[in-house]
């Protein structure tokens, strides 16, 4: 998949995942990686970045393998954002496979 197509879609990815259940870093990477190529790498900016833009919040949990892990969760802003990005993501797809046809 093109990287420009990745990087216009991720934001929408993560939200769409965290309104279902809340998830640490490199569990987030393995759930999109099973249909995205994505590393740790290019998710970590993304969460720190809606993170500082209140759409997502943390919190500490303990782990039965290790250390405890930072868990991200859509904030109530973060849900309005997912949403917002939903619906424009379903209209547009919408009308560029009208054009593709």
């Amino acid at each position: 998949m093109d990287t420009q197509f990745k990087k216009g879609v991720m934001d929408l990815c993560v939200l769409s995942i965290l309104e279902k259940e809340d998830y640490y870093g490199y569990k987030l990477v393995q759930k999109i990686s099973k249909d995205i190529a994505i590393s740790e790498g290019t998710l970590y900016p993304i969460l720190r970045r809606l993170k500082k833009e209140e759409l997502l919040q943390t919190y500490l949990a303990e782990s039965k393998e290790g250390p405890s892990r930072k868990y991200y969760s859509l904030t109530k802003k973060g849900k309005m954002k997912s949403k917002e990005l939903n619906l424009g993501w379903k209209e547009f797809t919408i009308k560029v496979n009208k054009i593709l046809k």
